[in-house]
């Protein structure tokens, strides 16, 4: 089981189910989630500059990519850079409603993204990534 996760989404349906199915499956103990890149790399701010070194940052996020005010690709195109190197070791999931080719060819060019997931998140998808991620 992972400590916590980050689940960035514009839709709180989405956010609602995806927290129920990693509750459910015991995925994750803390879901920490963002509705657009920008609120995460907020949150990302808040850990860097916390003066609490106990602060738990997430294992792994999931990342919507069409997201109003800054979305997915925009948000990773900020996180690689190095103002957020203590984060790089973070893997990130992918998730789309749609599979468009060019966006799997162009997920392939960040190292972080580990995998590229239709919506919703499954009970089969969190199992999937339990042996993938090697919880």
């Amino acid at each position: 089981m992972l400590k916590q996760i980050l689940c960035i989404d514009d839709d709180p349906i989405t956010l609602m189910l995806s927290k129920k199915v990693i509750a459910k499956a015991g995925f994750s103990e803390l879901i920490i989630t963002a509705q657009n890149g920008e609120e995460a790399l907020s949150y990302f701010n808040t850990l860097k500059y916390s003066k609490d070194q106990s602060v738990e940052k997430p294992q792994l996020i999931f990342l919507d990519l069409n997201m109003p005010v800054m979305g997915g690709w925009e948000f990773l195109d900020h996180f690689i850079t190095p103002d957020y190197d203590e984060f790089n070791t973070i893997n990130v999931v992918v998730l789309s409603s749609t599979i468009n080719p060019e966006d799997l060819a162009k997920a392939k060019k960040y190292s972080i993204i580990i995998d590229f997931l239709s919506k919703p998140i499954t009970l089969q998808m969190l199992e999937y990534l339990k042996n993938k991620i090697e919880l």
